[in-house]
């Protein structure tokens, strides 16, 4: 089984113009290529929601300082203050 070749298309076609008349094809395209073209449309929309650029609802990650090199023990450098509970937290 291969792709259609041109006496098969031929014969499509002429089984087409016998089912619908001459006059009734035009008709049938014109509403076929509306079709598509509505489809194509609508698949556009659908898409463009999904690709919209909404950074401004978006919750952006804490950030952290940049690494520096390793601090040896006992350096001068003040550590980060720890967190200390009050009282009435427990």
């Amino acid at each position: 089984m291969g792709s259609l070749g041109p006496f098969e298309l031929v014969l499509i076609f002429l089984a087409i113009l016998l089912i619908f008349g001459a006059k009734r094809i035009p008709e049938i395209a014109r509403g076929l290529g509306k079709g598509i073209k509505e489809f194509k449309s609508a698949t556009r929309e659908i898409s463009n929601e999904f690709n919209v650029d909404d950074s401004s609802n978006r919750i952006d990650p804490p950030r952290q300082a940049p690494h520096s090199a390793p601090r040896e023990p006992g350096s001068s450098q003040q550590e980060s203050p720890t967190r200390q509970e009050s009282p009435s937290q427990h």
